[in-house]
């Protein structure tokens, strides 16, 4: 690892509601740097506009930011992580990234085809017998990885709870539509994904993403399963009633929602996504194969666990892309043939959200930078794509 400069005017203001707020800027060497060194304070200038206002407005307990620019990660923290310890938010603070997750489970099924393990092109019935013949194994892993079998809903019926009662869900189910004609966003069709993927490997998914992917990654402060000796980074999430909140277990929540990770492992991640070059071969194929986009809904390219916006990127566009309708209802979707190699321009981005929690991450990998907003408040995501794009802008004039 190369030098590193750390620079922390972290002070407390008590005028200032968010009370703490640090910056560090740490050269993780995880890029070669093709351009001189960031101007930090410029850009936390621009994150402070974006994010100070948006805490205010939204209530938000506390926030991380991470930049990355040529491959140094800056990072820009502010608030609490816990209210009832007052506990200041770091770049180690571990938070629940809700959807967000769903990235990790394609990048593990990814990881799964290169080994030859898995195939996107099979049906789910191949990994899990008890669906062989029925409606759901009409459709491919792919199209369960890009929310396309038919029309799974958002979310499982109330009384699903159980392993063996999401398989009987999935044996009655009766599709909307023919696979890969509609995108309908997705819990049971993204966990059925990644249930297969763990079949595959033939373990556990939690064990598949800690012991395997994590590693393989360099993710050290990522878990599914947070270990006692992590508790104390794990950020409390509050409520619509700012009452302190964590995740509860729920159907496929490993392979959905269940992934929590600090601002300096995600941000590692997205610098892997630019530029995986550090990365051993089937890993470096894996974060090619997230990056292939396989159905367009409107503006919106969907590939495996990111959404792609072709260049030049709006902010309506993307607000657009991860507004309502298309997390809540159907949308026709048109399949790209061939498979489309993202354009130079490319925006990746995806928003995740539990209860007590909201996440957006975005990356220009042609421009080699990205973003990380991690937050311990589930806030609308419209605001969440306003500030990012406002420091995107910053970043990219």
């Amino acid at each position: 690892m190369g030098p590193c400069l750390y620079w922390c005017p972290s002070r407390t203001n008590p005028e200032n509601a968010l009370s703490t707020k640090s910056i560090v800027l740490a050269c993780l060497s995880l890029l070669p740097l093709t351009a001189g060194a960031v101007d930090a304070a410029a850009v936390r200038v621009a994150v402070d506009r974006a994010i100070q206002p948006l805490m205010a407005q939204h209530d938000v307990p506390g926030i991380a930011v991470a930049v990355t620019v040529d491959g140094q990660a800056l990072f820009f923290n502010y608030g609490e992580a816990s209210k009832q310890e007052h506990k200041p938010v770091t770049e180690n603070t571990l938070f629940e990234l809700g959807s967000v997750s769903k990235t990790v489970t394609a990048t593990l099924a990814c990881y799964a085809q290169g080994l030859g393990k898995l195939s996107l092109a099979d049906h789910p019935g191949q990994y899990v017998p008890q669906l062989k013949g029925s409606a759901i194994d009409r459709a491919s892993v792919l199209e369960l990885g890009t929310y396309t079998p038919g029309g799974l809903p958002q979310q499982f019926p109330h009384d699903v709870e159980t392993e063996a009662q999401t398989i009987a869900y999935f044996r009655t189910w009766r599709p909307d539509a023919a696979p890969g004609t509609l995108r309908r966003y997705s819990n049971p069709s993204l966990g059925l994904f990644g249930h297969v993927t763990a079949r595959a490997l033939g373990v556990g998914f939690a064990d598949a993403v800690e012991g395997r992917l994590f590693p393989a990654l360099g993710l050290k402060h990522s878990h599914i399963r947070v270990p006692a000796g992590a508790m104390g980074d794990y950020a409390w999430g509050y409520d619509k009633t700012n009452r302190p909140v964590r995740v509860g277990p729920g159907p496929f929540d490993a392979e959905t929602y269940g992934v929590k990770a600090s601002a300096a492992d995600m941000i590692r991640f997205v610098q892997l996504n630019i530029d995986a070059s550090s990365l051993s071969e089937p890993m470096r194929r894996a974060i090619d194969c997230t990056h292939t986009g396989y159905f367009r809904i409107g503006d919106t390219v969907q590939g495996l666990g990111w959404e792609q916006y072709r260049a030049p990127v709006s902010l309506a566009a993307l607000q657009a892309g991860n507004s309502t309708k298309m997390s809540a209802e159907p949308n026709p979707a048109v399949r790209l043939e061939p498979a489309q190699v993202p354009p130079p321009g490319t925006l990746f981005n995806k928003t995740g959200a539990t209860r007590g929690f909201g996440a957006y991450v975005l990356f220009v990998p042609q421009r080699r930078v990205g973003i990380v907003m991690l937050a311990n408040k589930n806030y609308p995501n419209s605001a969440r794509v306003e500030a990012a794009h406002s420091i995107l802008e910053h970043l990219v004039p």
